[in-house]
């Protein structure tokens, strides 16, 4: 089968999009694992799929590079309006997109090339929680019969990381459609010392059904967060647009900024208008969306590839088990 894709990114957070077609029952969990497989397959942090419903509105469905359907994500919903306006889904700058998190309105607010365009999207409420005791953050809930933790080993490796980087850290739950844990220190740093590769996966871990994490560096006065971040069914990313806002309703929650905030990830800059109450402001989020290219993927070939390699028990024959063995076990068990 062939599968016709257009390849965008949000500030490097990056996604292949599939514009009609027959939707998420057309790429299942195995085909988007081996679809965003960086070296094996063609590579990215997830794949859309971007529907009509009518005039002006459309549908994105968005499985994560897990294969994972996620509820919502703030740079692929500004692909998804840009891919939507490119293919002529949808005339004009303006659309309604339906997410599994909800109904969101979107724009092109700059006049755009056929690559590249600023989108603005509602992003509807951030509801914030209440700031987090240790106690309640390091201790996932136990699987009953099992002595580790529901996380497994990811998160008894790295409890340790965890305690000790988190004391005298600030950490809050922020649901943006999809649900976010967001630690910072009032006017400081702390990214580098609080390390993204070791929190991320134990954190996600230690929550049922994951979360994403984003851990904020709060310069002292302005109106600007630093954020690093660990995605739910990715890994470190270059940049999170539903993160984004989640670090800024948590800070101006905290007092630590105001009500724009500019968030600076790996990849760039996002732009964050917050409105409303303290704990359930309403998010609007600007950030570009750029087109990087069409690929057309043979999936009998894909499929071939990404199992080069990997013996019957998803096992390299050096012992060490390939981030494509889960994809390569999936893809066995369709044929």
């Amino acid at each position: 089968m062939e599968l016709d894709l257009v390849k965008y990114h949000g500030l490097g957070n990056d996604f292949l999009v599939q514009v009609g077609g027959d939707g998420a029952e057309g790429i299942d969990a195995a085909l988007a694992r081996a679809l965003c497989d960086r070296h094996r397959g063609v590579g990215a942090d997830g794949v859309l799929h971007v529907s009509a419903l009518g005039a002006g509105r459309v549908r994105m469905e968005l499985r994560n590079a897990d294969g994972g359907l996620a509820e919502t994500s703030g740079n692929g919903l500004r692909c998804a309006v840009l891919a939507a306006v490119h293919s002529g889904m949808v005339v004009g700058a303006e659309m309604v997109v339906e997410t599994l998190a909800g109904t969101v309105r979107a724009e092109v607010v700059t006049p755009q090339s056929y690559r590249a365009g600023l989108v603005r999207v509602e992003m509807g409420e951030a509801a914030v929680g209440p700031e987090l005791a240790l106690s309640e953050l390091v201790e996932p809930p136990r699987v009953p019969g099992e002595d580790l933790p529901a996380g497994g080993l990811a998160w008894h490796l790295a409890r340790d990381d965890v305690v000790g980087a988190l004391a005298g850290a600030m950490t809050r739950r922020v649901a943006v459609g999809n649900p976010h844990l967001v630690l910072y220190r009032a006017g400081r740093d702390d990214r580098a010392a609080l390390r993204i590769d070791r929190l991320g996966p134990a954190l996600e871990a230690s929550v049922a059904g994951g979360v994403n994490v984003e851990i904020v560096g709060v310069p002292a006065g302005g109106d600007t967060l630093l954020v690093d971040v660990w995605e739910r069914g990715v890994g470190i990313t270059l940049a999170c647009g539903s993160g984004s806002c989640a670090a800024a309703a948590a800070s101006r929650a905290a007092g630590l900024v105001g009500d724009v905030v500019h968030v600076v990830n790996p990849g760039g800059t996002l732009l964050v208008e917050l409105s409303g109450d303290l704990l359930a402001p309403s998010a609007v989020l600007t950030g570009p969306a750029r087109r990087v290219g069409r690929v057309l993927v043979d999936t009998d070939e894909l499929f071939a590839s990404v199992s080069d390699g990997v013996g019957p028990d998803g096992v390299r024959p050096d012992g060490a088990e390939p981030t494509v063995g889960a994809v390569a076990r999936a893809v066995r068990s369709r044929v």
